[in-house]
């Protein structure tokens, strides 16, 4: 048997990252990646001050944020053969992924539900 950690209410980083987006009603497309940063450092910053311990994958993704926050801030030095590459667009494609694994986890648990009643 598998032992499930929460910590507090969000099962890892991305559900953190996700609830957040959820709840700033932003199309996950279209991340405002300046705001839901800050949104997220608060929410480390938080648990650091009730003495919390913050898992370090939680601190990890923190650092991708920053990373593609500033990304977006530099200047983009166009090349003519290159595709401008949107530095959100592995952040969305784990989102999405994390989305779709966590609906069909949800499924799941209902059919067996369902089954053992």
């Amino acid at each position: 048997m598998e032992l499930d950690l929460k910590i507090n209410e969000f099962e890892g980083p991305l559900d953190l990252l996700l609830h957040l987006i959820k709840e700033s009603k932003m199309n996950i497309f279209d991340i405002k990646i300046e705001e839901i940063t800050d949104q997220y450092l608060k929410y480390i910053e938080s648990q650091e001050k009730m003495n919390l311990e913050i898992d370090s994958e939680y601190l990890v993704l923190a650092s991708e944020l920053i990373e593609i926050k500033s990304k977006l801030l530099l200047p983009n030095e166009k090349v003519e053969d290159e595709a401008e590459e949107d530095p959100r667009e592995e952040l969305i494609n784990r989102l999405l992924e994390y989305e779709a694994y966590k609906e069909i986890t949800k499924t799941l648990k209902e059919k067996e539900e369902f089954a053992q009643a």
